[in-house]
């Protein structure tokens, strides 16, 4: 378990599993964010509704309670992308959609006194060799050719950067103040108490093996409904016939020890803001409302035929590369104990898009695709269902990201040997811009693959 789990101040013990077949109104097929939104929001509008969700494990121990905690505007796919198919202008309302759910996630934090140490500091990316800093400029001269200002992304200079964050060898930066840090564990199980207290029933220790038109079944039970949602994300592809939907892909996190106001001053973070930079494989990190550092990072392999186990938790090199990585960004943090090590999967789709949709017909709703910046646009996600199933014509049916196919992934081996050159690729995009300065020639060669242009 995570960091997040072993600090929610919850137990984890399981809610009851279902134990014969069942009939209802709404059966929602995972307890994590966007099941657990698109039920608060289903029966806040219709209380009458009978909702149950469906849970292999127990509610938050998926991607939802292991995430670096962003609640970040973050949207997978880029403006260009989702105008392409779409429109300058639905392009631009999903961009503003994503900006107004940050602070909808807070605003129903507060509301359901759910406290998970939320902090609205932004997120500043630091660039860190020449090539970084190009491609930061390149971000926010992008970002001006759509109307975006210095309120949605500014340039920092070295020292506005670093009067943000202290990593080494900063240059500049960009930042935007549409992120939250949070403690995703406090906010998953809290969302679930809050639905239960709406009279929706979850049951734990509850595996589906199989969604159809209004059925789901489980390894013995059968439940019948008007409308089915998939909110499986990462997991998806251990239901059958979605074994290409998404790939699980796994992100793997560290925490230090709570460190001194001393440590503190050398680093900066003093709204807490979150953090990355600007490398191809990502890093990501918070300062937590208990002063430690959450520091994660992609890079640990995918597994053959998307095989997901408990041992996804892990990686013995990637968090030692971790650990090498975090002391070199933040030398002040050498001889602090790591205290926590994680990790978990997150769902990436062939076209790196995020997609909500819901066939009437059939009565089967999903959304997903998240790409790990899953926290903030499941709320969207679960607003978005709400509208789509109670008939609702709303500016949120009307997203580009509405009704979005993405193509499936290519059979085995292809996948295993394209995902995994993938990763390989961006680590040595990164070591090849190091060495020259200059932005790397493999990176561009694999970004089609990795969800760039």
């Amino acid at each position: 378990m995570s960091l997040w789990h072993e600090t929610a101040g919850d137990s984890w013990e399981p809610r009851p599993a279902l134990m014969g077949d069942l009939e209802v109104d709404v059966a929602i097929v995972g307890a994590g964010y966007t099941g657990l939104w698109t039920a608060y929001y289903l029966a806040e509008a219709r209380p009458e509704l009978k909702i149950a969700i469906l849970e292999a494990e127990v509610a938050g121990f998926g991607a939802s309670g292991r995430n670096g905690g962003w609640c970040s505007a973050l949207f997978p796919a880029s403006l260009d992308k989702v105008a392409a198919g779409s429109s300058r202008e639905a392009a631009l309302a999903q961009d503003r959609a994503m900006r107004a759910t940050v602070d909808e996630v807070i605003r129903v934090a507060e509301a359901e006194g759910i406290e998970a140490d939320i902090a609205k500091g932004g997120t500043v990316v630091v660039a860190r060799t020449p090539a970084q800093l190009e491609r930061a400029r390149a971000e926010v001269e992008h970002a001006r050719s759509w109307g975006l200002g210095d309120a949605e992304l500014s340039l920092l200079d070295q020292a506005a950067a670093e009067k943000r964050l202290a990593a080494t060898h900063t240059l500049g930066a960009t930042y935007t103040p549409d992120c939250a840090a949070l403690h995703p564990a406090k906010l998953v199980r809290g969302l679930a108490r809050a639905v239960e207290a709406r009279g929706v029933t979850i049951y734990e220790q509850t595996r589906v093996t199989s969604i159809g038109p209004h059925t789901v079944r489980t390894e013995r039970d059968v439940v019948s409904a008007d409308v089915v949602v998939r909110a499986t994300e990462g997991y998806t592809p251990t239901l059958a016939g979605l074994e290409r939907e998404v790939i699980p892909v796994r992100s793997l996190i560290i925490a230090t020890e709570p460190l001194t106001d001393l440590v503190w001053s050398s680093i900066g973070l003093e709204e807490r803001e979150t953090f990355s930079d600007g490398r191809h494989l990502l890093i990501y990190g918070q300062r937590t409302a208990d002063d430690r550092l959450v520091f994660g990072g992609r890079g640990a392999p995918y597994s053959f035929g998307s095989k997901i186990t408990h041992a996804d938790a892990s990686d013995l090199r990637t968090h030692h590369r971790l650990q090498e990585t975090l002391v070199e960004m933040f030398p002040a943090v050498r001889g602090h104990k790591i205290t926590h090590r994680w990790g978990g999967v997150l769902g990436i789709p062939r076209d790196w898009h995020a997609s909500v949709g819901y066939d009437p017909a059939g009565g089967l709703a999903h959304a997903g695709g998240y790409v790990g910046d899953g926290v903030a646009t499941t709320n969207l996600a679960g607003r978005t269902l709400r509208d789509l199933i109670l008939g609702n014509d709303s500016d949120l049916t009307a997203l580009p990201w509405v009704g979005h196919v993405s193509p499936r992934w290519e059979p085995e081996p292809l996948r295993w040997l394209g995902v995994n050159a993938g990763l390989r690729a961006m680590t040595v995009a990164d070591a090849e811009e190091s060495a020259t300065g200059k932005g790397s020639l493999v990176a561009r060669a694999v970004a089609p693959l990795v969800g760039g242009h």
